[in-house]
């Protein structure tokens, strides 16, 4: 835990509340604990609800949002269960929670609880939903220890799989718990995903590690400075030559003199305070002094001021080597029941509902407004394809930036969008974006043909590199650019036609290709017809 969350040097530390005592502003904590553990509280006019989630998948979800990759978290919860994360929504919607239930003979043992309730509450809620009528049972028994236990008897003639039903129904063996992810941070309230705490973290994460190497790289070259004045010191022989000083003056610039000729070999220039340990050191220590050890010493500072170097100017992969080595900690021979996840998800998973989901809902868009939506009904609105209420789609905007949401009812996009398609794997597959953009200290226009293949929800990207001008974007596959040129002394050609084919596509991140080196008076855009 204290790798994890204390390091007194980074440590922000205020009064407490009668200024006795000092307590921490903040732990630096490099996970984000409150993922980690969950809390619930309430204040006037708001209130907070955060489950817990798996420690392992948090730090899967780490390393992936390093990573630039994407990545989805769930809760998993100690008491185990069955989950229902199909409404989760990053955080900020619901989950549904299942009992772990198994038939043995003539009974039914709940052997896993839901999150929230103990095996007190839950008899409870069963043995008053059989006094209601709800369900029909003989008995009810807990032989619960170390593990859940608790026996439930039928009633005579009451099938097993109806009276789970039953259960699940009309008791807490299935509660439903909606969750609000508000948080403090810079000390106001703010409702945040589960991604962008993963987000926050990341970073969290970079600058606390960066803050121990160079707490750690200050306190090295301060030792390093004072071994190397003990070598010389000592190596040189300079403490003989204050034996005939008698004055505390004397002493001190003798010492100031000798250690002149090895300036170059100092980390900073020699102090008072320097002076004053060199002349506190004993005699025996100084008669006992090893030279070859103290090299060496000073050579494994040495290698381990440019290791931490190294780790600063590549502060991401050291980022990542120090979650591998929490995973590897945590997935131990001792450890690793601890951490694997206690908590089933069910089969009602939002991708099975997205793939099982009518599209019976017509995606219409007005490119005079910018407006998209199946919600959209003005008279100039077109209809793009239908979509289900579970789909995904891919917005590209003339400008070449991008985002995948979920199926807006209206939302405004922007006017001539450049693509709108279903975000799914193969339909992805199918379409690729072309950007002309200009670059602004040179204004030569560049071509970028790429394709979106990996995205996180409700994140905006940009295909545009910096310091450009976005020019066109669009999705069609052959389209004719003329570039038409500025007169000028020896100009041959006025303009030249180029084809999008000829280009290969790149990645998301990769720069475009040059068209021309000559100064751009006009350009114009047209699209082909395929071939038959």
């Amino acid at each position: 835990a204290k790798e994890i969350l204390y390091n007194p040097h980074l440590t922000q530390w205020e009064d407490s509340y009668d200024g006795r005592n000092k307590e921490p502003k903040v732990f630096p904590a490099k996970l984000p604990v409150i993922l980690l553990q969950g809390t619930e509280g309430i204040a006037v006019g708001m209130s907070t609800k955060i489950l817990p989630h798996n420690t392992l998948e948090v730090l899967d979800a780490l390393k992936a949002e390093l990573q630039g990759k994407p990545f989805e978290l769930v809760p998993d919860f100690p008491t185990g269960g069955i989950l229902d994360a199909s409404e989760y929504k990053d955080g900020l919607g619901k989950v549904t929670i299942q009992a772990k239930i198994s038939e043995k003979k003539n009974r039914l043992i709940i052997e896993e609880i839901p999150y929230g309730t103990t095996t007190e509450s839950l008899i409870e809620s069963i043995e008053n939903a059989a006094k209601s009528g709800k369900i029909k049972i003989r008995g009810i028994n807990d032989f619960t220890t170390d593990q859940v236990n608790i026996e439930i008897v039928p009633g005579i003639g009451v099938d097993n799989k109806v009276l789970m039903e039953s259960l699940y129904a009309f008791t807490d063996c299935q509660v439903s718990i909606s969750v609000n992810l508000l948080l403090i941070k810079e000390e106001l309230p703010v409702i945040m995903t589960v991604t962008e705490v993963i987000q926050h973290h990341a970073k969290q994460l970079l600058g606390v590690l960066k803050g121990e190497l160079e707490h750690e790289l200050s306190e090295l070259m301060n030792e390093l400075h004072r071994r190397t004045l003990e070598r010389i010191f000592i190596e040189e022989k300079i403490y003989r030559r204050i034996e005939k000083e008698k004055s505390r003056e004397g002493m001190y610039k003798t010492v100031y003199t000798g250690f002149e000729p090895f300036a170059k070999e100092l980390i900073r220039p020699i102090e008072d305070e320097d002076v004053k340990h060199l002349l506190g050191i004993p005699i025996r220590r100084i008669s006992l002094y090893d030279i070859e050890k103290a090299r060496k010493e000073i050579e494994a500072i040495n290698d381990r001021i440019k290791e931490i170097k190294k780790h600063l100017k590549n502060l991401t992969a050291y980022a990542l080597a120090f979650l591998d080595g929490v995973y590897k900690k945590l997935t131990a021979p001792k450890e690793e029941k601890r951490f694997v996840r206690k908590t089933e998800i069910s089969s009602l998973e939002k991708a099975d509902v997205r793939a099982v989901a009518r599209r019976d809902l017509k995606l219409m868009y007005d490119n005079s407004t910018g407006y998209l939506g199946y919600g959209v009904k003005s008279e100039s609105a077109k209809e793009l394809f239908e979509v289900s209420e579970y789909d995904r789609i891919l917005i590209v905007k003339n400008d070449g930036s991008y985002y995948v949401c979920d199926v807006p009812e209206i939302e405004h996009v922007d006017k001539n969008m450049a693509l709108c398609c279903i975000a799914d794997k193969d339909i992805l597959a199918e379409h690729v974006i072309t950007l002309l953009y200009r670059q602004e200290d040179t204004g030569y226009i560049y071509i970028k043909k790429a394709q979106i293949l990996k995205f996180i929800l409700n994140k905006e990207y940009e295909l545009l590199p910096e310091s450009c001008k976005a020019l066109r974007a669009f999705a069609h596959p052959e389209v004719k650019i003329t570039l038409t040129y500025k007169p000028s002394p020896g100009l041959r050609k006025k303009e030249d036609e180029f084809l999008s084919s000829d280009y290969l596509v790149k990645g998301v991140n990769a720069k475009g290709v040059r068209l021309s080196t000559k100064p751009v008076a006009s350009m114009k855009v047209g699209v082909l017809k395929k071939k038959k």
